[in-house]
């Protein structure tokens, strides 16, 4: 029964800006990491960025260098959500996106237990 959702990706033109969100069931969403991963067709998913659970401070953790000071990662405890707002967005940004719990943050894929559906995001140029 644990699920997570993801939703909010868009076409959107470049410079602009989506909030992606990622809803929990069956599980509190705040006792586990969650990390945001992107893939673009035949390449590797990639992790990009990982919020800690509570017992671990939420702590915030950026993988892609790209994404920094663009993308922030939050959560809603009341709505047992994780927000990723993305701003100044690139084309080099399209991809699918995905959200994914892991006991502890990770950039790779190893142990993420559970993975939404993904949402697609395109910008264009």
């Amino acid at each position: 029964q644990v699920q997570l959702v993801e939703s909010g990706g868009a076409l959107v033109q470049s410079g602009g800006s989506l909030r992606l969100s990622c809803v929990a069931s069956g599980f509190t969403l705040e006792n586990h990491a969650i990390g945001w991963f992107r893939q673009v067709p035949g390449k590797e998913r990639e992790g990009i960025i990982c919020i800690s659970s509570t017992s671990y401070s939420n702590k915030i953790y950026v993988y892609e260098n790209a994404i920094e000071g663009r993308f922030t990662i939050s959560r809603d405890n009341a709505k047992n959500t994780v927000y990723l707002q993305m701003n100044n967005l690139r084309p080099e940004d399209t991809a699918a996106y995905y959200c994914a719990r892991r006991v502890r943050c990770s950039r790779y894929e190893d142990f993420y237990e559970y993975w939404g559906q993904g949402t697609q995001v395109t910008v264009s140029s």
